[in-house]
């Protein structure tokens, strides 16, 4: 059985500016970020939607996190922004009346200066800045592979998605930002649960993007984009990890059996402990053809299911970009369609994972 429901699917937003890193909250609205129009956005039950705060750059993955006296805030990455492809290209000039089908995330554009970690308080829609850098390596390899300290401080170069522990640390990628001929590689990050330290945990990767922590906290997933394959490592103290003894870099593989040419996205996790993950263009670039979700066993008790966005007007949504649960029962799956622009909903057979500092 299906474990998301496709033929039931609900258009709940559109014309939104890349939506991505959606949050569900008790009152039944819907927090998310989007990428191009650079704000934090609220859609409410009734479909109304309000900006809840603006912010500069490219905010892309958020998540509820600790608090002054309890009260969560919504940790923001920000990926710094990109240069925006439109699909189709105009014409020169353009035709009156020309709209893009699609909008695609690019290169690092010219006013850009470093990703960021954020945090905004969801009562006054303040924006403030945490972490741009580190000189904290990563526990493994051990030196001399990584030096002692990164000399200058490692940046944050392209933010991407992250994931809060029930102690209230936070786990980010660093999707890092391409260029016209070159590109960043990076790794995952931990900030202290008090807030008062950041430290580079895993490193290198190429183009880590989606993340998340099993429902029990002791495995921490990330999903490498254009590898096509989803790695899991064992969760050790203080954003560190247990490697895995017979592997170079100290990764367990979750999978690389993704359909087509797939590209991969952000993730969320099932009470069962299955990872859903957002799957791009699975028949390579062509925008004909939907995306959507791949539901994934971390321990193999079944083959990897993808499950086709199949929009009730016949849409094209090639690039689904993240997904949450919610709900009353958390069967209900909340999936923001990046390019085209959409957030729907579908109905899920397992319930989700209800996330730490959810409210």
């Amino acid at each position: 059985m299906a474990k998301l429901d496709n033929t039931r699917i609900t258009v709940i937003a559109k014309d939104l500016a890349y939506p991505e890193g959606p949050i569900y909250c008790s009152d039944g609205s819907i927090l998310l970020v989007e990428i191009k129009g650079e704000c934090l956005t609220r859609i409410r039950p009734d479909h109304a939607r309000e900006v809840v705060a603006k912010i500069p750059g490219g905010p892309n993955g958020a998540a509820f996190g600790p608090g002054p006296q309890g009260a969560p805030q919504i940790y923001i990455c920000n990926d710094g922004g990109f240069n925006w492809l439109p699909h189709p290209l105009p014409s020169d000039p353009p035709k009156p009346g020309y709209k893009p089908q699609l909008w695609i995330s690019a290169t690092q554009p010219a006013d850009y200066t470093v990703g960021k970690l954020q945090k905004v308080d969801p009562l006054t829609g303040a924006l403030t800045d945490l972490f741009f850098e580190t000189a904290q390596t990563p526990c493994w390899p051990e030196p001399p592979l990584t030096p002692e300290v990164w000399e200058p401080p490692f940046l944050l170069r392209g933010p991407d998605d992250l994931v809060v522990d029930d102690e209230g640390g936070i786990w980010l990628t660093d999707f890092g930002k391409q260029r016209n001929r070159d590109k960043d590689i990076t790794g995952v990050y931990y900030v202290s649960p008090d807030g008062s330290g950041m430290r580079q945990a895993i490193y290198p990767l190429n183009s880590p993007n989606g993340i998340a922590l099993s429902p029990d906290g002791k495995w921490l997933y990330v999903a490498l984009s254009y590898e096509r394959r989803v790695l899991k490592y064992e969760v050790g103290p203080g954003g560190t990890f247990k490697p895995n003894p017979r592997t170079l870099d100290g990764s367990y593989l979750v999978t690389g059996d993704f359909v087509g040419c797939s590209v991969l996205d952000s993730m969320a996790v099932d009470s069962a402990g299955n990872l859903y993950v957002a799957t791009m263009v699975p028949q390579g670039n062509d925008p004909e053809i939907s995306g959507g979700i791949t539901v994934i066993s971390p321990g193999g008790e079944f083959e990897p299911e993808f499950i086709p966005i199949r929009m009730p007007d016949g849409e094209s949504v090639p690039l689904p970009s993240n997904i949450c649960f919610g709900g009353e029962d958390m069967k209900t799956a909340y999936i923001t369609c990046g390019g085209s622009g959409y957030l729907i909903s579908m109905p899920a057979s397992i319930p989700g994972h209800k996330l730490n500092f959810s409210r």
